[in-house]
C-alpha cells in the first residue's frame, strides 16, 4: 500500500502550500490530463490518466511510495474521495480541498444556494434527475457525457426553467451561458459543466432558514399529513366535501403504499381537489396531476400555491391525454375504471393505488392489474367520524383499497 495518499482539490486558483508540498514529494500522482500538466506535477513520478477512481484506487493501493490525486473542486463532495475510502480499496487518505465547482458556479451566477437541490446527472440517473428539477425551485446538476444541459432540457419538454450553464470553471475556456430550457438543447455544451435550473415557484427566504436544501413552507397553522380537504381549498359548487375519493383516511392508506420521495414522477389521475397531489409533493417528489375538469385543474394549482410546491397541471381525459406524458414512477388513479387501469399498467409504474366503491368494481379493477403483470392487493377501509361534544357519529367511509406493486418488484 502507498505510504501516503494525499487527494488535492483544483478550482484554478494557484495551488496551496500544502498541496504544492504534498505534490513535490509524490511518486505517483493521479488526475485528469489538465490536472497532469500543471507545473508541480515531478517529471520523474509515475502519471495515471484519471478515468476509473476505481482503476487508480487499485494502482495507489498497490504502490509503494507516496501518491497523489487530483480533481477538480471540493474532491469530498460527490468525489473521489469516497470511492478512494471504499473497504475494497482500504485507503487513508489526506484531503487538501478547493472550491467545490457547485460554490463556484452558484457565485458566477450572483445567487445564494443553501435552498438548493445538488443532483449527479449520469445516463442512467438522468430521469430522477429531471425529476428533482421538475419539483424543486433551485437545482445544482453535476452532468456527465450523455447527461448534461441538453439532455436536461430535452426531458423538460413543456417545462419552463432557466438554465445557467458553467462550462470548464476555473480554466481559460470558462463560459457561462443563460438561457431558457426551450433553447438549451440548440447548443453543443463542452465538459465538465455545472447547470443551475431555477424555476417552480418563490425562492426561499433567509428568515428561520435552518438548513440546507428547499424545504417547502407550510400555510401558517397547518402542519401534518392526510389533512382534511378543506385544507386544500373550498369544494366546487354541488360536490360532497371528503367524498370517496377525497377522504383523509383513504388518502393517508395510497400515499403509504406509493412512497412518494425525491427523484420520482407521481401521476395523479383525477386529482380533484389537489390534495394527494399536493401531498405528494410535499414528500419531495415531481407531480403531474391530470384532470377533465377544468375546476378541478384550477383548484390543484391554487393548493400547490398555497403549499409552495410544484406540481404540474394537465387538463385532459384518460386514458388518452396519457400516451404524451413522461414516464411515471408511481400513479394514484382517481377514477377512470378499468380502461384507464389498463393504459395505467402499460407505462410500467413501479406501483399503482385506485379505489372502488363496490366489490365488483374492485374486482374488475384488480383482475385488469393482475393480468398485466402486477400483484394487487385490496383492502377494505371504514372510517366514522365522531362528534366529540355528543360522541354520536357523524360521517362513514367505505371503500375498497386498491394497491398493486410490479410482479418484478414485489417480494
Amino acid at each position: 500500500m502507498a505510504d501516503r495518499v494525499t487527494v488535492i482539490g483544483w478550482d484554478g486558483s494557484p495551488l496551496t502550500r500544502a498541496a504544492t508540498a504534498a505534490l513535490s514529494a509524490a511518486t505517483l500522482v493521479a488526475g485528469a490530463a489538465h490536472h497532469l500538466a500543471l507545473p508541480e506535477v515531478p517529471e520523474d513520478a509515475e502519471r495515471i490518466r484519471l478515468g476509473s477512481v476505481d482503476l487508480a484506487a487499485r494502482r495507489i493501493a498497490g504502490h509503494r511510495g507516496s501518491a497523489v490525486v487530483l480533481a477538480d473542486g471540493d474532491p469530498g463532495f460527490f468525489g473521489v474521495v469516497r470511492t478512494l475510502r471504499a473497504p475494497e480499496h482500504g485507503l487513508e487518505v489526506e484531503v487538501v480541498p478547493a472550491v467545490s465547482s457547485v460554490a463556484t458556479a452558484f457565485a458566477r451566477a450572483g445567487m445564494p444556494w443553501d435552498d438548493a437541490e445538488i443532483v449527479v446527472a449520469h445516463p442512467r440517473t438522468l430521469r430522477r434527475a429531471v425529476n428533482v428539477i421538475r419539483a424543486h425551485h433551485k437545482v445544482a446538476v453535476l452532468t456527465s457525457p450523455g447527461a448534461g444541459p441538453a439532455e436536461l432540457a430535452l426531458l423538460l419538454e413543456g417545462v419552463h426553467r432557466t438554465f445557467v450553464i458553467c462550462e470548464e470553471l476555473g480554466t481559460v475556456r470558462e463560459r457561462v451561458t443563460v438561457l431558457t430550457s426551450d433553447k438549451t438543447a440548440d447548443h453543443t455544451w463542452r465538459d465538465p459543466n455545472v447547470v443551475i435550473v431555477v424555476g417552480s415557484g418563490p425562492e426561499a427566504t433567509a428568515n428561520g432558514a435552518w438548513i440546507a436544501g428547499r424545504r417547502p413552507a407550510n400555510p401558517e397553522g397547518v402542519r401534518g399529513w392526510a389533512l382534511p380537504a378543506s385544507s386544500y381549498g373550498p369544494a366546487r359548487e354541488g360536490a360532497v366535501e371528503g367524498g370517496e375519493g377525497e377522504s383523509p383516511g383513504l388518502r393517508a392508506a395510497q400515499l403509504a403504499r406509493l412512497g412518494p420521495r425525491t427523484g420520482d414522477l407521481v401521476w395523479d389521475i383525477g386529482c380533484g381537489s389537489g390534495a394527494l397531489a399536493v401531498e405528494a409533493a410535499r414528500f419531495g417528489a415531481a407531480v403531474l396531476a391530470v384532470d377533465s375538469d377544468p375546476d378541478a385543474c384550477a383548484r390543484t394549482a391554487a393548493a400547490a400555491r398555497t403549499f409552495q410546491v410544484a406540481v404540474q397541471v394537465v387538463r385532459g381525459t384518460a386514458p388518452h391525454v396519457l400516451e404524451s406524458l413522461p414516464e411515471p414512477d408511481v400513479v394514484r388513479i382517481g377514477g377512470g375504471g378499468v380502461r384507464v387501469a389498463t393504459a395505467v399498467a402499460d407505462r410500467r409504474p413501479e406501483r399503482i393505488v385506485t379505489h372502488a366503491s363496490n366489490r365488483d368494481e374492485a374486482e374488475a379493477l384488480g383482475a385488469a392489474l393482475a393480468e398485466n403483470g402486477y400483484t394487487v392487493e385490496c383492502a377494505l377501509l371504514q372510517s366514522v367520524e365522531l362528534d366529540t361534544a355528543a360522541w354520536a357519529e357523524r360521517e362513514r367511509s367505505v371503500v375498497f383499497l386498491l394497491s398493486a406493486v410490479r410482479s418484478d418488484l414485489a417480494p
